[in-house]
């Protein structure tokens, strides 16, 4: 590096450290100012000697660019520098559309981990599951890789394979998945009716149009079920997403209190949300589905559920990721994704690395536990020469509560979910009477 180069960046550095310390002084800043100046000198020295000595000649910007990544890699799990494609990736996620196989990751305990497939994406269908530890990417170690990095080499062209090497706690060994990705586009809403009127709603992740699409399903069920006497709200396996959708999302079933709020080192990332009065909230019981896989957003709303009374959350506790993450901007079209604020639950509890506990816990049960014991069963369409029903519209009635029965027996948490449901609409009768 020639004499003004080094001078250039040597001012460059100085600057932002000037910047970062800011125009307050005191002894104790000065002191920081003398430590930092020290490190930066340190880092244009090792600058300067990689740039020289290294076997094999080496940019400037490949070296800059490790440094910054190796900064935030010091900071917490979900702090990354992004790339200009990087970012165009980021933004393009939100929209709910990007070619990959369709898994959210996390780092855990220094080791890749998946927080959960996304449903109905080429990860889900292969099997990968919440939790499972990525050992290997095409055959290539995991060990010390960034969420960034291993984002893009998970994503990629529509129908390219990548090869996963998996562990997870039953395995015996790791196992290779071999995923052909494709174009995961997310419905980040899904619904249906289940005994007639008790509404299902699954909330795949939070994008940019899910409240938008969380009130065409709202006003679908009304309209079907009339009147709604439930609703199972499920975010199992539900990574997260936007923060404000999060927001409007739990704002939909409240009528008052506080959402979520939230707290940083600087006061402009202090803030609490709390819910309006819009008069046509859903009034009917509500019950929260979560898992393992239920993180961030999704942890925002089962936490404002609870804690304001609205629903009674089921199954078992969640990822427990309660940072949040502001994008920001760089001048050469890349960014920092950096963790600038903690969120807590409406009581105050901060969920980080705990997730939020279940009023009533439900283990998944595998599905053949439960159709083993169903086969055995007799029914009167068994038995030869049954009656058969006395009109179509009875015998088609019949098939639908008969698809919901199986699909309830292959799901155990939706199950138990049902006939808390039930139950409620059942008690408030009895109480009347």
């Amino acid at each position: 590096m020639n004499h003004s180069k080094k001078r250039s960046l040597w001012l460059l550095l100085l600057a932002a450290m000037i910047v970062l310390a800011g125009p307050q002084r005191d002894s104790r800043v000065s002191a920081l100012d003398k430590d930092a100046y020290k490190s930066l000198k340190v880092f244009t020295e090792v600058l300067d000697i990689v740039e020289k000595n290294y076997v094999e000649e080496v940019e400037k910007k490949t070296l800059v660019q490790g440094a910054i990544n190796g900064m935030m890699k010091s900071l917490d799990p979900h702090s990354a520098f992004m790339t200009p494609d990087m970012l165009k990736e980021l933004e393009v996620e939100t929209r709910g559309s990007f070619g990959g196989i369709g898994i959210e990751i996390t780092i855990q305990k220094d080791i890749l981990t998946v927080v959960s497939p996304i449903e109905d994406t080429p990860a889900f269908e292969a099997g990968i599951k919440a939790g499972d530890q990525i050992l290997k990417i095409d055959g290539k170690s995991t060990k010390d890789i960034t969420i960034m990095e291993a984002v893009n080499k998970l994503r990629g062209p529509k129908d390219t394979k990548v090869t996963v090497t998996i562990m997870r706690e039953n395995l015996p060994n790791p196992k290779d998945f071999i995923i052909t990705r494709s174009i995961i586009k997310i419905r980040s809403i899904k619904s249906k009716i289940y005994e007639k009127n008790i509404g299902y709603i699954r909330i795949v992740s939070f994008q940019e149009r899910t409240m938008d699409d969380l009130k065409k399903a709202l006003r679908d069920l009304e309209e079907k079920a009339k009147p709604l006497k439930g609703i199972v709200l499920d975010m199992r396996n539900n990574p997260g997403g936007l923060y404000s959708q999060s927001v409007e999302v739990s704002d939909a079933f409240l009528k008052e209190g506080t959402i979520v709020s939230t707290k940083g080192r600087i006061k402009n990332m202090d803030r609490t949300d709390t819910a309006k009065n819009d008069g046509d909230e859903i009034a009917c019981p509500i019950v929260v589905l979560v898992n393992e896989g239920t993180a961030s957003a999704a942890e925002i709303v089962s936490g404002a559920l609870q804690d304001n009374g609205r629903a009674l959350v089921v199954g078992v506790h969640t990822f427990g990721k309660a940072s949040v993450q502001t994008v920001i901007p760089l001048e050469d079209g890349a960014a920092l994704k950096l963790t600038t604020a903690k969120y807590y639950t409406p009581s105050g509890r901060s969920i980080q690395a705990e997730g939020i506990i279940p009023d009533i816990v439900v283990k998944f049960v595998k599905p053949a536990e439960l159709t083993a014991e169903a086969e055995d069963r007799l029914r009167e369409e068994d038995l030869k020469g049954h009656i058969k029903p006395a009109k179509e519209e009875n015998r088609r009635a019949e098939e639908v509560l008969k698809k919901e029965q199986d699909d309830l027996m292959q799901d155990n948490q939706l199950k138990s979910a049902i006939d808390i449901l039930k139950s409620w609409d059942i008690f408030k009768k009895t109480i009347k009477n």
